[in-house]
């Protein structure tokens, strides 16, 4: 673990020239009285690692030092071979670029790591798009990829979906980056200063399905060097998620329904709602639920049946009276075509209760493998 430790240590400086110890032990997630043991041990091992004192120091290596400890192990090999899903390199057009990467990385390995592209091809796969879902390809990707890649603007024309419909709006952009979410495509990106409102942050999200042109500028931007664009995608798309829960419903959950609910609504609604539930006398849970809408909580919930009771408010609960009605009424009207002996089909296996449980079950659905009903996080166009 720490001679693996070492060798990290020697490449990130014989990568970035100079680092300061906060930087190194932040790269190799230890203390920084680590980081100096382990530049000691360095020292006594022969590599000339230098340390600059005082406030702006950091350490480097003497003298232009390269290290030769750079053959790859398997698990390295393994791991590199699984960094690249096939289809999003596909439709970003670069599926050749990455065939050609991955021989010349085989036959730069030992002999004795040749079945390492086989090896892991066989053991993982990543099926990007979510259930019921038919994968999005946008025509225009490939342009939005190079654009990203040489930090040129853009100019784009997308449809900005609103209550009345869709209609289509012109930007000019700053495309920091490109994110894969459950089969379709999104954009990061700046808007340019001078386009932009004060009142809001520059930073906009996109689905690259809506864009309808793509004009590619031979201007190019400065990039924000502090753009983290996972830690950006993970903010946004939990905030996204959680402005779409605008209404609160009252409920009173059975014991099934409690342990039902979150895989019918927002999960993380649903955990919040069951953390302050209230237990009455007879096993029975009280929740206050964040839906996006009636419409949405009345599609949701109707999936728990009689383990749920609508208590708030007083317009969702006779929905639901009324749909108990006619479904009452539908029942009595066909009792004479029932089958004798007929006992209704078996009780719902619980997600989760095991494998077969799953496979049966199939996946989640709705706002359990996302926001509800279609929103996506476009921040400039929510829908």
């Amino acid at each position: 673990m720490r001679a693996a430790r070492l060798i990290r240590m020697v490449l990130l400086l014989q990568a970035r020239r100079e680092m300061t110890a906060t930087e190194l032990a932040a790269e190799l997630e230890v203390s920084e009285r680590t980081v100096s043991r382990d530049v000691l041990a360095l020292s006594e091992a022969g590599v000339p690692v230098y340390a600059d004192r005082g406030r702006a120091g950091g350490y480097r290596l003497v003298g232009g030092y390269r290290t030769r400890l750079t053959g790859m192990g398997r698990s390295e090999a393994e791991a590199l071979f699984l960094s690249g899903v096939p289809s999003a390199l596909r439709d970003l057009g670069l599926a050749d670029a990455a065939s050609a990467a991955r021989l010349k990385v085989s036959a730069a390995l030992d002999p004795a790591l040749g079945d390492v592209h086989d090896s892991a091809a066989q053991r993982f796969h990543l099926d990007a798009p979510g259930w019921w879902q038919v994968p999005e390809t946008p025509a225009l990707l490939p342009a939005l990829a190079d654009a990203v890649w040489s930090d040129r603007r853009i100019l784009v024309r997308y449809r900005r979906g609103n209550a009345s419909g869709d209609r289509e709006v012109e930007r000019e952009l700053e495309p920091h980056g490109l994110v894969l979410k459950a089969g379709r495509w999104y954009l990061a990106a700046r808007v340019p200063a001078d386009a932009g409102r004060a009142d809001r942050s520059p930073w906009r999200v996109y689905r690259v399905g809506r864009f309808t042109e793509v004009a590619v500028y031979d201007t190019h931007f400065d990039r924000d060097g502090g753009f983290d664009l996972a830690g950006f995608w993970t903010e946004h798309a939990a905030a996204f998620a959680q402005s779409l829960l605008r209404s609160a419903v009252t409920l009173r959950l059975t014991g099934p329904g409690a342990r039902r609910l979150r895989y019918v609504t927002d999960r993380v609604a649903a955990d919040e709602a069951l953390a302050g539930g209230a237990v009455d006398g007879r096993g029975r849970t009280t929740v206050v639920l964040r839906v996006e809408s009636e419409e949405v909580g009345f599609e949701q919930l109707l999936m728990l049946g009689p383990e749920c009771e609508v208590l708030e408010p007083p317009s969702l609960r006779q929905r639901f009276a009324d749909a108990a009605r006619r479904t009452a009424a539908l029942y009595r009207e066909n009792a004479d075509e029932a089958v004798p002996g007929d006992a209704g089909p078996p009780p719902e296996p619980e997600r989760g209760a095991g494998p077969e449980a799953d496979l049966a079950a199939g996946p989640a659905t709705g706002a359990a493998a996302g926001p509800a009903a279609g929103g996506e996080p476009e921040a400039d166009a929510q829908r």
